[in-house]
């Protein structure tokens, strides 16, 4: 009964905030016989670790504050484990919830996402102590508890968010950046025709200054199909539109000479298309950039949902891009929602970029998710974050995660900020507070194991 009770929640859970992975397949026809599959099986996959961690600590559970306390630590080491093993899906973490409350979330930056996520579980989990059989005390000090809880977290983001202005106002380096959102439909087997159009509404959407020292950041997958060696024959359109005062910023393949196979990119060229910097994705999409059991699945006709190349090769742990004054921490499309990658990222970090193609989740709620796990990573490396995103939300925002600027989904344009480069190293680096909380939740629980508590 535990395990049916478990798997009937977190199903309800997962296919409430992850049906839109459907709309995945419906970009190739050979796909959409697996809709069906996709909107059962992937949920109930995911609400195994809802169903194991319930028949796990069931039995321990009573009407009691000490439950309460043993069951958000349950479901925090869920969400943890549910982050870090096979290739990881840290989506959608209770934490997430409070991605409009910037005040309260600053908290982010000194005790980490994991951390905030067992706190936010205690939070939502502790008014059923309204329910219990037990006095009007205890209610009160669980009410209370709640209450005082969210609002010593409002006043330390508040406090936080204003002391940051004061910074703000202070710092006098500063480069300016033009984040473009061109809002291509996402189509497959383009000719070069189409690519050359799509550069063309780039181009216009980019409008550089000659004089103006800028870089240009363009989305994943605005060449879709195509390599960045295929692309080389429009150099002579970067050379009339851009000049050595300008860098360009976006995804594309790129194939590795050794094994024939390519990585998913992000780029930094010049003006005359020349490579500066390079950044591999590390974090691939299980079964939208690579297939798992390739061998068993391709020979019964399964393949990757992107178009192109096969199974994209994974790129290897890699520095910063380094350019100029700036030390750019780079993150492909989902990438986003690995907090490892911030947290492992160098402590000179004074930007993130953020490319992505959203036009896989069309108008579903999966753009507006993605983009707000983009808030979350900058107040946690105390970092403004650029995001541009076809079909999805493109933004700049400030290291306290307030969106300075941004274009909703169905825009297309560009928006421009000169952006303050911050080198203070208040940067969340790792998932101590969240053990040590997790270890008092439990040394609370056996305390009072044999106390009606």
């Amino acid at each position: 009964n535990l395990f049916y009770l478990g798997t009937s929640f977190g199903f309800g859970f997962y296919i409430s905030g992850i049906h839109w992975i459907s709309n995945s397949l419906t970009f190739d026809d050979s796909f959409l016989i697996l809709i069906p599959f996709s909107l059962i099986l992937i949920p109930l996959f995911l609400s195994l670790f809802f169903s194991l961690t319930i028949l796990i600590v069931g039995p321990f559970l009573s009407f009691n504050l000490k439950s309460i306390f043993l069951l958000a630590g349950s479901l925090s080491v869920s969400d943890y484990l549910r982050a870090k093993i096979l290739t990881g899906f840290p989506w959608n973490l209770w934490g997430y919830s409070f991605s409009w409350a910037s005040e309260i979330i600053q908290i982010l930056n000194n005790i980490g996402l994991f951390a905030f996520n067992l706190i936010s579980i205690t939070i939502f989990i502790l008014p059923a102590i309204l329910f219990f059989n037990i006095s009007l005390q205890r209610k009160l000090f669980g009410i209370s508890l709640v209450i005082f809880t969210v609002f010593i977290l409002f006043l330390n983001g508040n406090y936080a968010i204003n002391k940051n202005k004061n910074l703000i106002n202070s710092i006098e380096e500063k480069v300016n950046f033009k984040i473009v959102s061109p809002n291509f439909n996402l189509n497959y087997n383009l000719s070069l025709k189409d690519i050359e159009l799509k550069l063309d509404k780039l181009l216009r959407f980019s409008n550089p200054e000659n004089d103006l020292k800028t870089i240009f950041i363009w989305p994943e997958g605005v060449f879709s199909g195509y390599s960045y060696n295929d692309i080389l024959i429009f150099k002579s359109k970067f050379l009339n539109n851009f000049n050595k005062n300008h860098y360009i910023v976006f995804g594309i393949n790129r194939m590795d000479d050794k094994s024939g196979g390519y990585y998913n990119s992000l780029l930094v060229v010049n003006h005359k298309m020349k490579i500066i910097k390079e950044y591999r994705k590390q974090k691939l999409v299980p079964f939208g950039e690579f297939l798992p059991f390739q061998k068993i699945l391709s020979s019964v006709g399964i393949k990757k949902i992107t178009e192109g190349y096969g199974s994209y090769l994974k790129g290897k742990n890699q520095k910063n891009l380094v350019l100029e004054n700036l030390n750019i921490l780079p993150l492909i499309c989902y990438e986003i929602i690995f907090t490892e990658l911030t947290q492992e990222s160098n402590n000179k970090t004074n930007i993130i970029i953020n490319i992505s193609e959203d036009g896989w989740f069309g108008k579903t709620i999966g753009p507006h998710q993605h983009f707000s796990k983009a808030i979350f990573r900058a107040i946690e490396h105390n970092t403004y974050l650029l995001r541009s995103a076809n079909k999805g939300i493109s933004a700049i925002i400030d290291n306290k995660g307030k969106v300075v600027k941004k274009l909703k989904s169905d825009e297309a344009g560009n928006i421009e900020l000169q952006v303050p480069l911050i080198k203070k190293p208040e940067k969340n680096k790792n998932d101590l507070i969240f053990f040590i909380l997790l270890f008092t939740y439990i040394l609370f629980f056996n305390l009072n194991k044999n106390k009606n508590v």
